[in-house]
């Protein structure tokens, strides 16, 4: 079996592997057939120290159940599927709650023993609470969609979610990559009045403004929050979607955030230690919120949505190529040459 795994800073391998089998009785083996590279796989990308053993990479995927383990209800050999970028069990006091990212018996791919999604084929931890059947004769042009229910779509859904979107706000997304497209996409069908789409690729804030966003903002740190402010009539933006991770994000963020508004961060951050006090958060009695998207938890709906055609997150994909072409991929995205880049095993 191939599978994808990272060496490096910029050294991503295809190489043959042991194929997945059933460990826990809760496990499925699924069958990848469509998954893709994600904005945060990018991080490792870009930084990960060289070393003799492959990180296994990528958390997105839909497929076809292979095997189940005796435990595993509701799922059956030939099923097809989606999967969150993270596992869990579905079941414990804390996915009840809506937060399956922080599930007691949950993880994610790529960790643990368990294997990435950039693969011909993944074990599931947990499937019968994490794996959504799909109908097995969807329209295949339906498919990129789909895919976005496995993070990107949701991650941006989350932030907005957690941001409190509503009508009659004003939001600021910040980063103009896939997941904030998404949030843009998001943030509109909960109303809001007015989106600021901060980014500078045209093609992409072209597809934002299409999806709702009635101003783009193109300048970057001090400049960009004053542009914010200026647009905003001094006041601010009630809630701040901040989707990229990096501290500059941050900083626009509580630079540009209302008194009383929200930040909401679904960037994965890079950084540990961050501005709480007077001048950033403190002072403006600010809320900051959000982290790793519970996908599984809004999954059932959105699949409804993308079923009945009422949102088409897919756009986002601008390329794909075959699983032995997956570095391609990497590079065409840390270069911003492409938005996002689905893999086909």
């Amino acid at each position: 079996m191939r599978a994808t795994y990272l060496y490096g800073a910029g050294d991503v391998r295809v190489e043959e592997t042991a194929v997945p089998r059933i460990v826990e009785p809760t496990d499925a083996v699924v069958r990848v057939t469509l998954a893709c590279v994600c904005g945060s796989d990018l991080h490792p990308y870009r930084s990960l120290p060289a070393a003799e053993e492959g990180v296994p990479m990528g958390h997105e995927f839909l497929g076809v159940v292979e095997e189940t383990g005796s435990e595993v209800t509701g799922l059956a050999k030939g099923d097809f599927v989606v999967s969150p970028f993270a596992f869990a069990d579905n079941t414990c006091a804390i996915c009840r709650d809506g937060f399956q990212t922080a599930c007691p018996r949950g993880g994610w791919y790529g960790n643990g023993g368990v294997g990435g999604a950039q693969a011909e084929a993944v074990r599931v931890p947990q499937a019968a609470g994490t794996l959504v059947k799909l109908p097995g004769d969807v329209d295949g042009a339906l498919l990129p969609s789909l895919l976005t229910l496995s993070d990107v779509y949701l991650t941006g859904y989350h932030a907005a979610h957690m941001g409190r979107v509503s009508a009659g706000k004003t939001v600021t997304v910040i980063g103009d990559g896939a997941v904030g497209l998404s949030a843009v996409l998001a943030s509109a069908r909960m109303g809001a009045e007015r989106i600021i789409l901060m980014g500078r690729h045209q093609a992409r804030t072209d597809l934002g403004r299409e999806w709702g966003a009635t101003e783009v903002v193109a300048e970057r740190g001090e400049e960009g929050v004053a542009r914010v402010r200026e647009l905003t009539g001094g006041e601010g933006s009630h809630i701040v979607l901040e989707a990229v991770g990096l501290m500059p994000a941050y900083e626009q963020a509580y630079g540009i955030v209302r008194p009383g508004g929200i930040i909401s961060r679904v960037g994965v951050p890079q950084y540990e230690e961050a501005p709480v006090g007077f001048g950033s958060l403190f002072g403006k009695n600010a809320t900051l919120t959000g982290g790793p998207a519970p996908v599984r938890a809004y999954l059932d709906a959105a699949l409804q949505d993308v079923l009945d055609g009422r949102i088409d997150p897919g756009r986002v994909f601008d390329a794909e190529v075959p699983l032995d072409q997956v570095a391609d991929a990497y590079r065409a995205m840390d270069t911003r040459t492409h938005l996002k880049v689905m893999v086909r095993p």
